[in-house]
């Protein structure tokens, strides 16, 4: 299907091509050198929460044709490098007290954007909450910002430290929207992996548990893409660094092997749209897939996955799958997501925020 029948976003779009398009004559640069102020700012916004400043804004900066282009790009990048050094240097900082007070932890998302980072730091410890609370709070000067039915259920803290504009997210023990999983989960600090950036070592998942957190992210909870899930996946599949039968055994812990497949599928498919060539996909996860990229329709700041009928269908397979396999006390958790997205909905209806909710 044409791009231009797909994605009705000129903006996601010129950032899709800027991120994704190797051959440096697309028509991005044209179509951002004739946006006025308002219309770069708009853009730089969406870059901001799609977190591919660095990676989308380079080209332009590198442009020699374009100089006026290339000098406001160029003072988005160094605005951006600067939030992202100081991020850097308090994130390892925390790492390290909370190691210290005996936390083990790794890295979740945050990392897998670079040379971009997110707009929170997210951390998963198999420690307990208690433990977290006083190294956040005691040695880090931090405190507690409120938490929804959402974060008590998948026992997420978020915390404010001085100094540090970006909240800091640490998930103690369980992943998911309801804290379902937890063997699963486990495997992010079994397997973390050591990655330095700026002279700074962290602990990360590894590949195949980067996969899956995306996965739990964008299609289960938010059932949206940021452009930096398709870029950062799409680098792992055409470096070829996913073991899938890996990938696919610990998707089964957690019964959202269905949703690791489609994830995979829609990513591929974007990196053949705009690529014009992708990967090959095992037969395994072409097999698995509910859906591919012809689904994903843009929508305000992202790309969207269909709640109706394509959301849902991975949700009830998840939730069959955790039934099954006799996981009474997840199955239960499940069983709470559509109150919480019914009140959630209300929320918004009504406030204009579902943040008490999620």
């Amino acid at each position: 299907m044409p791009i231009s029948q797909k994605i009705n976003s000129p903006e996601l779009d010129a950032l899709l091509q800027l991120t994704l398009v190797r051959d440096s004559a697309n028509a991005a640069p044209n179509y951002i050198a004739q946006l006025d102020g308002a219309g770069r700012t708009r853009l730089l916004s969406l870059a901001q929460s799609n977190h591919v400043v660095i990676r989308a804004f380079q080209r332009l900066a590198q442009d020699p044709s374009r100089p006026e282009l290339a000098t406001w790009a160029n003072e988005a990048i160094a605005d951006e490098r600067k939030r992202i050094d100081n991020a850097l240097t308090f994130l390892h900082h925390t790492c390290e007290e909370l190691e210290q007070g005996g936390c083990a932890v790794t890295v979740m998302k945050s990392l897998d954007h670079w040379p971009d980072l997110g707009s929170d730091l997210d951390l998963y410890t198999t420690s307990d909450e208690r433990r977290v609370v006083h190294v956040m709070l005691n040695r880090l000067g931090g405190h507690i910002e409120p938490r929804s039915w959402g974060d008590r259920l998948a026992n997420k803290w978020n915390f404010a430290v001085p100094g540090l504009p970006e909240s800091v997210e640490v998930h103690a023990q369980r992943l998911g929207q309801t804290g379902e999983h937890m063997a699963m989960a486990r495997r992010f600090v079994a397997r973390r992996v050591p990655k330095t950036v700026n002279g700074l070592t962290f602990l990360v998942p590894a590949a195949e548990e980067r996969v899956i957190v995306a996965t739990l992210q964008r299609m289960y909870r938010h059932f949206y893409f940021r452009i930096c899930d398709i870029v950062n996946t799409a680098a792992l599949l055409e470096t070829n660094q996913l073991d899938f039968d890996e990938l696919k055994k610990a998707s089964d812990l957690g019964g959202i092997w269905p949703g690791v497949a489609t994830y995979i599928n829609i990513v591929r498919d974007f990196a053949l749209q705009y690529r014009g060539s992708a990967p090959d996909l095992p037969q395994q996860v072409l097999a698995a897939a509910r859906f591919g990229g012809e689904v994903i329709f843009a929508r305000g700041k992202f790309l969207r996955v269909p709640v109706l009928p394509n959301g849902a269908d991975l949700y009830t397979r998840q939730v069959t799958s955790t039934a099954l396999r006799g996981d009474v006390p997840a199955t239960l958790r499940l069983s709470l997501l559509p109150y919480l997205a019914s009140a959630a909905a209300v929320a918004f209806r009504l406030t204009g925020s579902d943040k008490g909710i999620w």
